[in-house]
C-alpha cells in the first residue's frame, strides 16, 4: 500500500498547509447596503440542529487484517466486530467532536458467508448476492443482526444492544439504517417476534398488483439473474449457477418491472409495495391503510424500543410520501426524541419531505456536496454555495445534512476525486459551519483514506467498499492495533485529523454555528483587490452571545491577501456598533487576537473569527 503522501513532498505540505500564518489586517467597516430587503442573507430563524455525525461502516472500523486479498473471506481479510468498538474507540471519536455515531450494517443482510457452525445462518445463492459480504443494503431479515458483527453469532442482538448501551455510557448517540424501498431476494425473518406474519407471507401472486400484497410480481414468468453479476470474479460463489428460483418473479428495487434485470440493475433486491401500482399510471391505493405501511411501522417501533436515537433512511423517495407523513410520528409516539434522516436527491421535494413528510434532516448532497465538490477539483465557483443557501435549502437550511464523504461516494484523497486530502479544509469548514443543521463525516475521512485499489466486487472505484471484507488502511494506522491512539499515522495525517478534531469541536460548541443567523459577505468583497470571489468564500455567523467572520481559500495553489469589508448593514445586523474597532481571533486555528487585519489566505486554508469589542 502505498503512503498517502511521498516523505518529502508530505513535509514540504505540512508546512504549507497546516502552519497557519497569523492574519494582518481588515478593514473599516463599509455602508456598502442598505437593510431593506438584503440578498446577502435570509429571513430564515436558524434552530440548533448541530449534530456532530461519524459514520462507522460496523463490518470494517474494527477490522485489524491487513492481507487485503481481492474476494477475500472474512476469515482471510477479517471483519470488524461490535466489540471492536469499545470503550476507548468510543472516547476517540466522542473527542473528535461527535455526537452521534451512525452504525451502517447493522441488520442481517444477504451474504456469501456461511455461520451454519456457529449456530447461525447459511450462504446465500451467489446469483442474487452482490460481493463475497455482501451489500448492507440487501436485508435479509429486518427484525436480525448481521452475524458478521458478532463475536459469538448465537448472541449477535445482545452484542449490539451492548453497543447500544456503551455507545450511550461514553456520551454519544446511536443512528442505524432503515431499508424501506427494498429487501434481498432471499428475505426471509426468522427473528421475528411471536405473532408476526412475514413480508409476502400472504401475497396474492397470481395477481402484478394488489394494495396489500407486501410485493409486486410478475406472474406466469421466472426470474432470469443477469449473466455478467460475476459477484465473485473468476471464482464460483455458494450455489452460483445463474438458475436462481423465483417464480413469478418480483419487480426489481430500483423499479425495474421485468423478469430479467440488468447486471447495472439492483437486481439482488425486490421492490416493496406501499400501494403504488407503478404499472397503472401509479395510482396510489392508500385507503384502507397498506399491510406494508403497518409492518414497516411495526419494525421500526421495534428497533426504537432497542433505544437507538434514529435512523438514517435508505432512498426516501423511492417510497410515498404520504407513508412518511404517518409512519414518522407514529414512530414518535414510542420515542419522541427519535430522529429520521432521509437520503434525498430532488432538490424540488426537499420541502415536501421536510414538512408533510416529517422527516427531521434530509441529505444535501445535490446541493452542497456536488457544488464543494466542483469547487474541490476545480471546475466550480463559490457562485454554488450562494446557490445553496439562497435557492435550494432557502428557508429550512437548518435541516440539512452535510457531508463531503459517506459510503456512497468517493473518497476525498482518492484519485477519482481530489486526490489530496487536504482539499478538505476549507469545503470541510464550509459544510460544517455554513448552517445550524447537522454534518457528517465518514469514518477514516480524517486521516485521508484514499481508498486504493480494487477489493473484489467493488472495483477499483475511489469508494471504500460495501460489497467485500477488507482492511481500511490508513484508518487501520490510526486504529493502532486497538489503541485508537493514531499511533501509526504519519505527520501530515495527524495534522489533518488535529484539524478536523479542532473544526468539529468548534462546530459542536459554539452558540454562533450552532444557532446563529447568517450573512454572505460575497458581494461587499468581490471588487476587492486580492479578493478572488470565484475560489474565496466568506460569511458572518451570528448571535446575540458570538459573532463569528468565517473565511475559506479554495485555491490550490494562490495565495491571497484580500482586505475584507464587513458591510454597515451586516454590523447593525449582528447588533455592533459601526463607529467603534473590533478585534478578530481566529478560533479554528488557535491564533491570538488581532485588529485591522488584511488576511493572508494560504492555499487550501480557512479561518474562523469571532469578533469582540476592543476593551
Amino acid at each position: 500500500m502505498k503512503k498517502l503522501l511521498l516523505p518529502a513532498v508530505a513535509a514540504s505540505l505540512a508546512l504549507a498547509s497546516f502552519a497557519v500564518p497569523l492574519p494582518s489586517s481588515i478593514s473599516a467597516v463599509s455602508e456598502s447596503f442598505t437593510a431593506a430587503a438584503d440578498p446577502n442573507t435570509t429571513d430564515e430563524v436558524p434552530q440548533d440542529h448541530k449534530l456532530v455525525i461519524y459514520q462507522v461502516m460496523t463490518r470494517l472500523f474494527g477490522n485489524k487484517k491487513a492481507l487485503n486479498k481481492p474476494y477475500g473471506t472474512n476469515e482471510e481479510n477479517g471483519v470488524g466486530k461490535f466489540n471492536d468498538i469499545n470503550d476507548v474507540a468510543l472516547q476517540a471519536i466522542k473527542k473528535l467532536g461527535v455526537s452521534h455515531v451512525w452504525y451502517t450494517g447493522v441488520l442481517e443482510h444477504a451474504t456469501m458467508s456461511d455461520f451454519t457452525k456457529t449456530g447461525g445462518p447459511g450462504p446465500d445463492d451467489a446469483d442474487v448476492v452482490k460481493g463475497r459480504a455482501g451489500s448492507p443494503y440487501a436485508i435479509k431479515d429486518y427484525y436480525d443482526i448481521a452475524p458478521d458483527l458478532a463475536v459469538d453469532v448465537k448472541t449477535r442482538k445482545q452484542e449490539f444492544e451492548a453497543l447500544v448501551k456503551r455507545t450511550h455510557a461514553n456520551g454519544l448517540k446511536v443512528i442505524i439504517d432503515f431499508i424501506p424501498n427494498h429487501v434481498a431476494r432471499s428475505y426471509k425473518s426468522n427473528a421475528k417476534p411471536a405473532g408476526v406474519i412475514d413480508l409476502g407471507e400472504k401475497d396474492d401472486k397470481t395477481v402484478a398488483f394488489a394494495p396489500n400484497n407486501n410485493f409486486y410480481y410478475l406472474p406466469g414468468k421466472s426470474l432470469v439473474v443477469p449473466k455478467a453479476g460475476n459477484p465473485l470474479g473468476a471464482a464460483l460463489g455458494p450455489k452460483e449457477d445463474g438458475k436462481f428460483v423465483e417464480t413469478p418473479a418480483k419487480a426489481s428495487g430500483n423499479d425495474v418491472f421485468s423478469e430479467a434485470p440488468k447486471v447495472d440493475d439492483w437486481y439482488e433486491t425486490v421492490k416493496l409495495n406501499y400501494g403504488v401500482d407503478y404499472q397503472n399510471g401509479r395510482k396510489t391505493h392508500f385507503e384502507p391503510m397498506p399491510d406494508t405501511w403497518l409492518k414497516m411501522r411495526d419494525i421500526l417501533v421495534y428497533w426504537a424500543q432497542k433505544d437507538v436515537d434514529g435512523f438514517r433512511c435508505d432512498m426516501v423517495e423511492m417510497v410515498p410520501t404520504e407513508f412518511w407523513a404517518w409512519v414518522i410520528p407514529e414512530v414518535k409516539k414510542v420515542k419522541p426524541d427519535i430522529i429520521f434522516m432521509g437520503e434525498a436527491y430532488n432538490p424540488k421535494e426537499y420541502k415536501n419531505y421536510l414538512e408533510k413528510g416529517k422527516f427531521d434532516y434530509l441529505y444535501d448532497k445535490v446541493g452542497l456536496y456536488d457544488g464543494l465538490r466542483r469547487l474541490m477539483t476545480g471546475s466550480g465557483t463559490t457562485e454554488d454555495i450562494t446557490k445553496v443557501w439562497s435557492e435550494e435549502s432557502r428557508g429550512f437550511g437548518s435541516r440539512m445534512l452535510r457531508f463531503l464523504e459517506n459510503h456512497d461516494e468517493q473518497r476525498i484523497a482518492s484519485k477519482e476525486f481530489a486526490g489530496d486530502p487536504r482539499t478538505a479544509i476549507p469545503a470541510m469548514t464550509v459544510s460544517a459551519t455554513l448552517g445550524s443543521g447537522p454534518v457528517m463525516v465518514y469514518f477514516g475521512q480524517e486521516v485521508g483514506e484514499p481508498a486504493n485499489g480494487s477489493e473484489g466486487f467493488s472495483g477499483a472505484d475511489g469508494r471504500t467498499t460495501i460489497f467485500d471484507y477488507w482492511g481500511v488502511p490508513e484508518h487501520q494506522k490510526w486504529m493502532n492495533g486497538g489503541k485508537f491512539d493514531g499511533g501509526k499515522l504519519d505527520g501530515v495525517q495527524k495534522q489533518l485529523r488535529d484539524f478536523y478534531s479542532r473544526l468539529l469541536n468548534l462546530t459542536s460548541t459554539s452558540d454562533a454555528i450552532r444557532k446563529g443567523k447568517f450573512y454572505e459577505l460575497q458581494d461587499a468583497n468581490n471588487l476587492g483587490k486580492n479578493y478572488d470571489q470565484r475560489r474565496v468564500y466568506s460569511y458572518l455567523r451570528y448571535t446575540d452571545k458570538q459573532k463569528l467572520l468565517i473565511i475559506a481559500n479554495f485555491s490550490k495553489d494562490v495565495t491571497l491577501t484580500p482586505k475584507i469589508d464587513i458591510p454597515k448593514s451586516a454590523m447593525q445586523a449582528m447588533g455592533l456598533d459601526p463607529t467603534k474597532f473590533y478585534t478578530y481571533t481566529d478560533v479554528l486555528n488557535n491564533a491570538p487576537a488581532t485588529e485591522n487585519l488584511t488576511i493572508t489566505l494560504t492555499p487550501l486554508s480557512a479561518y474562523v473569527f469571532e469578533i469582540k469589542a476592543k476593551e
